[in-house]
């Protein structure tokens, strides 16, 4: 497990590396109230994975997973962007490949506006292209953040029936979880489609099979992403079908060269 201050001397943004064969680094980015730590081991380890030899960074984003929780911290899409952006500056990795469900996946594309350089390909998973939100978030930022904090977490805890998610979900931090879901609903400067359709590097765009139709493939398609289904899954695909969700990254990543990191694994 690796650290990096970001937020003053005593909060950290964590991450595990898994060491691959070659210099391809490919970076994971879970969804809200997920932890990159908790969905993507298996799905990095993978053999489909395992055999394009990328190194595999997983990050739980700040308030989430093994992260910190700091509370002067704001958890935009743009500062989760910036805090991945850290730890890639920090590992001296360039070009990576980054693979984000849900959120991770517009907190990828707010790092590819940002800070081009450090994304060679993208892999989206049901990622929020729209501002708006999604179901849940827009029902989590429906509530002011001290309510959320006094009474809504618990009940949408209890209301909760999955034990992965429920798992990752009682680990964050209420605030990081009200203030990301506040995030989404807001969308970024520039909407998340117009900076998928701007970045011009390869791109994909994972769909459950159960989630269809799915309103925002419309959107993936026309910026230009190659779709990809996951079978017998819908929108917690990692958890539903991680198999399926490893193929079809891999599927995605056969599709190109693949992205060069100049860093090394360490152990």
């Amino acid at each position: 497990m690796r650290q990096l201050a970001v937020i003053g001397a005593d909060s950290c943004i964590r991450w595990a590396d898994l060491p691959g064969t070659g210099h391809r680094v490919r970076v994971f980015l879970h969804g809200l109230g997920a932890s990159s730590t908790f969905d993507y081991a298996e799905i990095a380890l993978h053999p489909a994975l395992r055999a394009t030899g990328h190194r595999s960074l997983l990050v739980d984003l700040l308030g989430f997973g093994y992260s910190d929780r700091p509370r002067e911290f704001g958890y935009t899409l743009e500062e989760h962007a910036d805090a991945v952006a850290a730890v890639l500056d920090a590992e001296g990795v360039r070009g990576a490949e980054i693979v984000g469900h849900s959120m991770g996946g517009t907190v990828a594309l707010a790092l590819a506006g940002r800070r081009p350089e450090l994304v060679g390909a993208l892999t989206l998973a049901e990622a929020n292209l729209r501002p708006g939100g999604g179901a849940w978030s827009s029902k989590i930022a429906a509530w002011p953040e001290d309510e959320f904090l006094a009474q809504g977490m618990a009940a949408f805890t209890a209301d909760e029936s999955d034990p992965g998610y429920l798992a990752t979900l009682r680990a964050c931090a209420p605030h990081a979880l009200h203030r990301s879901a506040t995030g989404l609903v807001r969308g970024t400067a520039t909407a998340p489609g117009q900076l998928f359709t701007a970045y011009d590097g390869p791109k994909a765009y994972l769909i459950g099979e159960l989630s269809r139709p799915y309103e925002e493939e419309d959107d993936a398609v026309a910026a230009g992403a190659r779709i990809l289904t996951v079978p017998s899954a819908g929108h917690t695909m990692p958890g539903e079908n991680p198999d399926g969700f490893a193929r079809a990254v891999a599927e995605a990543s056969s599709a190109t060269a693949g992205p060069f990191s100049p860093g090394s694994p360490r152990s």
